[in-house]
C-alpha cells in the first residue's frame, strides 16, 4: 500500500509540474499505517459524523501524500487525482475544506496542531466522544511558537485523545532544520511539556504500528510520535538530497522511482476501520432569552455587555463556546464563564493558539467566540487569515480599542483591528457605541455563518438606545437630523459621543450637523448609508483607528458613486499615555476637533 502511495505522489506532482513530493513521500509510511493500519477510525461516507477520528495535515504543503491515500482508500479516482493544483480543482496546492476529507485549511506552517487541539476540546469536553485527533507536523514548523503555544495547552488540558506524528526528514526548504535528525532533541523538549513520547523509524512498519497501538490507549497525556524519516523516501535520485523541496522529480528519475516500487497493484484498495455507533452529546434545546433591561443614560461598557450578552445568549446558541487570553476580567467573558464554565476555556496569553483552537472547534459544529484586547489580536493575525479559507464560523472580540483606553498607553491600543478584519473576505466588523447596541449585534453575530468581529470600548458610555431598537448587519442609525444640516459627521464606538457633543454645541451656534452611527463598518449598506447623509454638503468621518483601512475609507469606498465629498478624521500620531479625553484631543478625534474640522469646512 505504500508503495501504491508513493506512486500516486509521484504521477500526480509530475503532472502537475509542481508540488512536494519529497515533503509527502517521508510521512507516506507514517500516514499509510495509520489509515489502512486500523488505527484510524472513520466513515467516508460520512466525514461529518461526530464520533469519526480526525486528522489534520499540518504540513499542509504534503498535500500530495493527503490526496493519494484517499485514492488508495477507494474514494477519489486516480483520473482525479491527475488534476492535482488544476484550476478549480478541489485538490489544491495546499489542502482547504474545498476538499471532502480536509476539516481546515493548512499550509501557513505551525497552525495545524492549535487546530487539532479545538476538536480534541471538542470530543472529550464538548461532545464526550472517544474518538482521536491525529495531527501530522513536519519538523521544520516546530521552531513556531505557535506550536509551542499548542503543546502547553494540550498538556494543560489533560488531552490523551490528541496524538501527534512528528515527521523528522532533517531537511527544510533551504537545508538542514534547526534540529536536523536529532530526535532527541525534540524528544526532551515535549517531554518537559508532559507529552509522552514514542521514538521511532518512521520507515519500520514494525515500529510504527507498535507506536500507534501504544498512542490510542486512553489515557490523559497527549502523545507524540517522534519519526526519524529520510526527505524523498522511495525516490532515490532525490532521497536525503537538499534542493528538492517543492520541486517534482524530473521525468527520467520519476520513471526510475515508480520502476524500484514495482511490484505493487494498482487496483489496492485500502479498508479503513469503522468509528463506533456512539454520538455526541445533544446539544441543549434552543431556549427563549430574556430582554434588554438597559434604561436610558445608564452607563455601561460595550465590554461588560458584550460579557452579558454572551451568558444572556446561550441558551438561544447552544452551540455557543468562549475562549478568551487571560484577560476575562477586561473583556467580561468571566460572565459567561461563571454561568457556563463548562463552555469556557481559559487560553491564557497565547493567542496565535487560542484562534487556532477555534478553528478547530467550529469544525466541529460549535459556535466560537474568542475574546482578548483588540491590539493582541494582531499577533494571530495569520491564523486569523488563514480561517477564512477555513470557511471558519468564528466571532472575536477586541476589547479596549483605540486612544480612548487613556493611560495603558499605545502598547495596549487597539488601532489596526478595523483593517485588520475588513481585509477578510465575507467578513462582518460592528463597533457598537452602547450596551443596547452592543447586545444586539452579539445576537447577530451569533446568528450569522461566517468571520464576525466585534470592536469594544474599555471606558463606560450612556445607554443610547432601547429594547426596541433594531439593528442589522450592513445598517446605521441616524442620530441627530436637523433642518438644514450641511454636514453629515459619521462615527461608531467612542467617537460617537464625541459627536453627540460637538452636534450641541454647533447646535447652539445655530450650526446643523447631522449624526450618523455607522455601528456595522463592514459590511456597509450603500443604499441605506447614501439615504442617511443624503442632501448634506459634505460628511465628515472620525474614527479611534488608524485612518488606513479604518471606518472613513469604508465610508469613502461606499460613497464612491456619488458627489458627496468625505473628509476624516482619524488616529495619525503615536499615542501617548494620558486621560481619555487628552488623547482624543491630541489625535483630533474628540468633540472639540469635529467642531473645529466642521467649522473650516463651513
Amino acid at each position: 500500500m505504500a508503495k501504491l502511495v508513493r506512486y500516486y505522489i509521484l504521477r500526480s506532482t509530475g503532472k502537475a509540474g509542481s508540488g512536494h513530493p519529497t515533503s509527502s513521500l517521508s510521512a507516506t509510511d507514517l500516514a499509510v499505517a495509520l489509515m489502512f493500519g486500523g488505527f484510524f477510525r472513520y466513515d467516508p461516507r460520512n466525514p461529518d459524523f461526530a464520533n469519526n477520528d480526525r486528522f489534520i495535515l499540518s504540513k499542509g504543503h504534503a498535500s500530495p501524500l493527503l490526496y493519494s491515500l484517499w485514492v488508495a482508500a477507494g474514494q477519489i479516482t486516480e483520473e482525479e487525482l491527475m488534476n492535482y493544483r488544476a484550476f478549480q480543482s478541489e485538490l489544491e496546492g495546499h489542502p482547504t475544506p474545498r476538499f471532502a476529507y480536509a476539516d481546515a485549511a493548512t499550509g501557513s506552517l505551525g497552525q495545524g496542531l492549535s487546530i487539532a487541539v479545538g476538536m480534541a476540546l471538542n470530543a472529550k469536553y464538548l461532545d464526550k466522544l472517544p474518538c482521536k485527533t491525529f495531527v501530522l507536523l513536519g519538523d521544520s514548523e516546530m521552531a513556531e511558537g505557535s506550536n509551542w503555544e499548542a503543546v502547553q495547552i494540550a498538556a494543560h488540558y489533560k488531552l490523551g485523545n490528541l496524538i501527534g506524528i512528528l515527521d523528522v526528514n532533517r531537511l527544510g526548504q533551504r537545508g538542514e532544520t534547526m534540529y536536523g535528525w536529532d530526535v532527541g532533541a525534540y524528544q526532551s523538549r515535549l517531554a518537559a511539556f508532559g507529552w509522552e513520547i514514542l521514538v521511532i523509524d518512521g520507515h519500520d512498519f514494525s515500529g510504527i504500528i507498535a507506536a500507534f497501538e501504544k498512542a490510542i490507549q486512553p489515557g490523559e497525556r497527549p502523545v507524540m510520535i517522534v519519526a526519524k524519516t529520510v526527505k524523498g523516501k522511495g525516490a532515490p535520485a532525490v532521497e536525503n538530497r537538499n534542493g528538492w523541496h517543492g520541486k517534482p522529480l524530473d521525468a527520467k528519475d520519476a520513471e526510475e522511482a515508480v520502476r524500484l516500487l514495482e511490484p505493487f497493484d494498482k487496483s489496492m484498495r485500502g479498508e479503513i476501520a469503522k468509528p463506533g455507533e456512539r454520538e455526541a452529546v445533544p446539544p441543549e434545546g434552543r431556549h427563549h432569552v430574556p430582554e434588554l433591561s438597559y434604561r436610558t443614560g445608564d452607563e455601561v461598557a460595550t465590554r461588560k455587555a458584550y460579557g452579558k450578552a454572551l451568558e444572556r445568549l446561550y441558551p438561544k446558541f447552544p452551540e455557543m463556546v468562549v475562549l478568551d487570553g487571560e484577560v476575562n476580567n477586561s473583556t467580561y467573558a468571566e460572565i459567561f464563564k461563571a454561568a457556563r464554565p463548562e463552555r469556557y476555556f481559559e487560553m491564557y496569553v497565547a493567542e496565535q493558539n487560542m484562534v487556532g483552537v477555534a478553528v478547530g472547534l467550529q469544525a466541529r459544529g460549535k459556535i466560537p467566540f474568542v475574546s482578548t484586547f483588540a491590539a493582541f489580536l494582531t499577533r494571530a493575525f495569520d491564523q486569523i487569515r488563514m480561517s477564512q479559507y477555513s470557511r471558519a464560523n468564528i466571532k472575536f472580540n477586541g476589547s479596549h480599542a483605540g486612544v480612548s483606553i487613556g493611560q495603558d498607553g499605545p502598547s495596549q491600543m487597539g488601532l489596526e483591528d478595523i483593517a485588520m478584519f475588513r481585509n477578510l473576505i465575507d467578513s462582518v466588523v460592528f463597533y457598537p457605541a452602547d450596551a443596547v447596541s452592543t447586545e444586539r449585534v452579539v445576537e447577530l453575530a451569533a446568528g450569522h455563518r461566517g468571520i464576525v468581529y466585534i470592536r469594544t470600548s474599555r471606558g463606560t458610555t450612556p445607554v443610547i438606545y432601547t429594547p426596541a431598537d433594531t439593528f442589522t448587519i450592513g445598517g446605521n442609525k441616524v442620530l441627530r437630523r436637523d433642518g438644514g444640516d450641511r454636514i453629515a459627521v459619521v462615527a461608531a464606538g467612542i467617537t460617537l459621543f464625541e459627536a453627540l457633543a460637538a452636534h450641541d454645541i454647533l447646535k447652539r451656534e445655530g450650526v446643523a450637523i447631522r449624526v450618523v452611527d455607522l455601528y456595522c463598518i463592514k459590511p456597509i449598506n450603500e443604499a441605506e448609508l447614501s439615504e442617511s447623509v443624503r442632501g448634506v454638503k459634505a460628511v465628515l468621518t472620525v474614527e479611534d483607528h488608524h485612518p488606513e483601512g479604518g471606518l472613513g475609507e469604508a465610508v469613502r469606498s461606499a460613497l464612491a458613486s456619488g458627489s458627496i465629498p468625505v473628509h476624516s478624521l482619524a488616529v495619525t500620531k503615536i499615542p501617548l499615555s494620558g486621560k481619555p479625553g487628552e488623547l482624543l484631543d491630541f489625535e483630533g478625534i474628540s468633540g472639540t476637533s469635529i467642531v473645529a474640522k466642521v467649522r473650516e469646512l463651513l
